[in-house]
């Protein structure tokens, strides 16, 4: 199973990555305690600029609503506190993304059949669950809800462990994941795609490359590319798949027959995507080097995880070179899932949990890219069914670890409420403040703000980036991205004016944060709707590249 480490690496390299190694050398990060969620927080998902949605089972969680244990919560960044809200379905181990309207999304999860000890499952198969989360202010208020209607809202089929993300038309695409309940590899697949909302009248999309990946593809990888295609990795494959076209190209698997996807969990992320060309690359991290036919049973909690990064461009040039091979120290061990392998350490599958994080520099020389300076170490052990998300603040949000069927306490690794930040250095000092920001811009426009930058900041180094938060969810965060835009600064450095991505494929269309980033010292997060803002699916914008 990939640590937290590699988790927290991937977050981060959303964020501005010219400030990573910088940043480090030029101050303390820290782990700040602050608050305890009422649920584990296993699915994590920023919906508005102070509220993250939050969701779990019913395993025993301490959080109440209406006289029973709530497995869905509201968590208030400004106070540090959850509030309950009502769901319907079972969301264990589901998959969501935001529309092109702002509307979070939630879709699938487990089935009411599968016992989780003393506890009474909810009513409502998950598997098929579509659950909406419209954009509100107050976590207290009446209009935050989760609306669930299962008689006329659902999916075409069931989907347990699936993936999802955004593409350019602003619907969501859901790949994969299980129709029945299995005790470690995917031996009930649901090998299709299938969109919400839905396309091809409401039919599926069989998946050759799902049918030929398994066992190992539960929570595929997938990447919207600024062309429309999507990248998707499952195992130790990948593919292009042409949403329009309804093909599949073969691309080269991963380096040494590295399976990366659950139960044997690495991680993977878009890479900053730069104008004038907006590049592509994909970087995947950790897994297993094991082999998918042995039985579970024989398979150890202390069989090391994978020290392998690859990284592949995706032009014609980069596919035919293949991936770039980096290999590095602080693999731990064992597997995703629970209570599967030979010799679980309670219930769990995997062992030696990393407590210090790791910074990622895509642009440092090979061999020189990751980096532990400055980095502080946390006592919370953060394993299977935790999650994590940046901030507006700049700060990382985390939360949840569960490596057992039910609350634990007492054991090993215990079932974890803690709620932890991870604060840059530049949180504790003056940052660039801005104002003025349109609420909605359309692509390929200029815009112009307001901005004070203190004193000592060198202004000729500075970035723009429009960053999507994602989804977070076993060791993945689906549809994170982060763009650099073009930029320039008055002459009185009194306003800036930066330039919206050029079009609906380079950054699917959807509510983005703006953060700006002088001499290594980045602001907070602005949010904008990119895009018209329109119910998907909404027709191509902007310019094409």
């Amino acid at each position: 199973m990939l640590s937290l480490a590699f988790r927290r690496l991937l977050s981060f390299s959303l964020f501005l990555p010219s400030l990573l190694v910088a940043a480090a050398q030029q101050g303390e990060w820290t782990f700040v305690q602050n608050g305890t969620t009422g649920i584990t927080a296993l699915e994590v998902i920023l919906v508005s600029p102070t509220l993250i949605l939050m969701m779990d089972r019913v395993t025993g969680d301490p959080l109440q609503i209406d006289g029973h244990q709530a497995w869905v919560e509201l968590w208030d960044l400004e106070t540090n506190t959850g509030f309950p809200l009502n769901a319907v379905t079972d969301t264990f181990c589901a998959s969501g993304a935001i529309l092109s309207n702002g509307t979070m999304v939630s879709l699938g999860g487990q089935s009411p059949e599968i016992p989780v000890g003393e506890y009474t499952a909810p009513d409502g198969d998950g598997r098929m669950g579509i659950r909406i989360f419209e954009p509100c202010a107050s976590p207290s208020g009446d209009n935050c809800t989760l609306f669930e209607d299962p008689a006329t809202l659902h999916l075409a089929v069931k989907r347990w462990y699936p993936s999802s993300l955004r593409i350019f038309d602003g619907s969501l695409m859901i790949i994969g994941g299980m129709n029945d309940s299995t005790p470690f590899y995917n031996t009930g697949p649901e090998n299709s795609f299938e969109f919400f909302p839905p396309k091809d009248n409401g039919q599926v999309r069989f998946s050759p490359f799902l049918e030929r990946t398994l066992p190992v593809n539960l929570f595929p990888r997938g990447f919207a590319l600024p062309d429309g295609k999507v990248f998707i990795i499952a195992n130790n494959q990948t593919i292009l798949y042409d949403v329009e076209a309804q093909t599949e190209t073969v691309m080269p698997m991963i380096p040494n027959g590295v399976r990366v996807t659950n139960p044997m969990d690495g991680t993977a992320t878009l890479l900053p995507l730069s104008p004038p060309d907006y590049v592509p690359e994909i970087l995947v991290c950790g897994g297993s080097n094991s082999t998918d036919t042995v039985p579970s049973i024989d398979l150890s909690s202390q069989d090391p995880a994978s020290d392998q990064c690859s990284r592949i461009t995706l032009t014609s040039e980069g596919i035919e070179k293949g991936w770039i091979v980096l290999i590095i120290n602080g693999a731990q061990t064992g597997y995703a899932a629970l209570d599967a392998v030979g010799d679980t350490i309670g219930n769990s599958n995997a062992d030696h949990p990393v407590f210090t994080p790791v910074l990622y520099d895509p642009n440092a020389a090979l061999g020189e890219r990751f980096s532990r300076e400055g980095l502080p170490t946390t006592d919370i052990a953060r394993l299977y069914h935790s999650g994590i998300t940046l901030t507006p603040s700049g700060s990382v949000f985390l939360a949840g670890s569960n490596p057992n069927p039910t609350v634990v306490e007492n054991a090993t690794f215990n079932t974890e409420f803690r709620v932890q930040f991870l604060n840059p250095p530049f949180t504790t000092r003056s940052r660039p403040t801005l104002s003025g920001f349109p609420e909605q811009v359309a692509f390929n426009k200029n815009v112009t703000v307001d901005i004070d930058i203190p004193g000592d900041l060198d202004t000729s180094n500075l970035q723009v980036a429009l960053i999507d938060m994602g989804f977070s969810s076993h060791a993945f965060h689906s549809s994170s991205r982060l763009v650099f835009l073009d930029a320039k600064l008055s002459a009185n450095k009194k306003s800036l004016t930066f330039t919206t991505p050029p079009n609906n494929r380079v950054y699917p269309p959807a509510p983005g944060y703006v953060f700006v980033t002088i001499d290594d010292v980045t602001s907070t997060g602005t949010r904008m709707m990119i895009g018209n803002g329109l119910s998907p699916p909404v027709a191509d914008q902007g310019v094409p590249l």
